[in-house]
């Protein structure tokens, strides 16, 4: 299905983004990986190639949208098309919602938000020509939310509302939109701080007994993007989480506070 398909993924220097570069170069596809960190890529590229598979790695901070026009541009003058485009790149904010700085809510946003809409709005031209698919990395926090998660939560059901957006705005063009929405997946995300800075002595905090490792979830993801359907929600603590948030949203508020929150005096 993806043989000889360009496919160019933003965050792809660890967790999903890596994982899915060397998932869809194993299906035949060639792949251009971007992210901020140089070093990484570099490594990705010569993964890629030892299946026989063309690599490009194309650094990009999403967050700057010449630097993702750049990237698209570079990409197409490589390879001289695109097929696939996977907004992947991403990180979360944590805190109280008191604690946050306006500062804060921007960084979040415009990574998680603008940086996938930048994506989009690059690549759509050239996917249009070959009549491609855009991807956009969710998550089930865009259904179930928990103290603290505010600022990533809000960009997640953004990243699902615009989903649901562009793939009404695409419909009979030709180009199909698939927002995965993840459980828990291996990743370095429980380790970057709010400034999006990796912390490797950080631990993960994500209750390790509901991980998934990043290739059995991307494994399903490729089966969704394959089908083009337009949402696809990984693991099976993620569907039911995502089930009781989008119905039992009081059920969810009752249980969330009884943990989480202290008992009143």
């Amino acid at each position: 299905m993806f043989k000889d398909q360009i496919v160019w993924i933003t965050g792809a220097s660890s967790g999903i983004g890596r994982e899915m570069a060397i998932q869809f170069a194993r299906e035949g596809a060639h792949v251009a990986v971007s992210a901020r960190r140089r070093d990484r890529l570099e490594d990705l590229v010569k993964e890629i190639e030892k299946f026989g598979q063309k690599a490009l790695a194309v650094p990009c901070d999403v967050a700057i949208e010449q630097e993702v026009g750049r990237a698209v541009q570079e990409i197409v003058s490589h390879f001289e098309r695109l097929d696939i485009a996977v907004a992947n790149a991403g990180f979360g904010v944590g805190g109280k919602i008191e604690s946050l700085s306006a500062e804060d809510w921007r960084r979040q946003l415009d990574v998680n938000v603008v940086g996938l809409t930048s994506t989009i709005r690059y690549s759509l031209p050239y996917l249009r020509e070959s009549s491609g698919r855009i991807v956009l990395m969710g998550s089930v926090a865009a259904m179930i939310s928990s103290p603290q998660g505010a600022a990533y939560a809000a960009s997640k059901a953004a990243v699902r509302s615009i989903g649901q957006v562009v793939s009404m705005e695409l419909h009979g063009s030709g180009v199909s939109c698939t927002t995965i929405h993840p459980g828990f997946i291996e990743s370095e995300i429980g380790q970057v701080d709010n400034n999006g800075i990796y912390r490797p002595e950080w631990e993960d905090r994500r209750p390790k007994n509901l991980m998934w490792p990043a290739d059995k979830a991307v494994k399903q993801m490729l089966k969704g993007i394959k089908k083009r359907k337009r949402e696809v929600i990984i693991t099976g603590h993620g569907k039911v989480l995502g089930f009781m948030g989008k119905h039992f949203p009081g059920l969810i508020h009752w249980a969330t506070v009884r943990k989480y929150l202290p008992s009143p005096k």
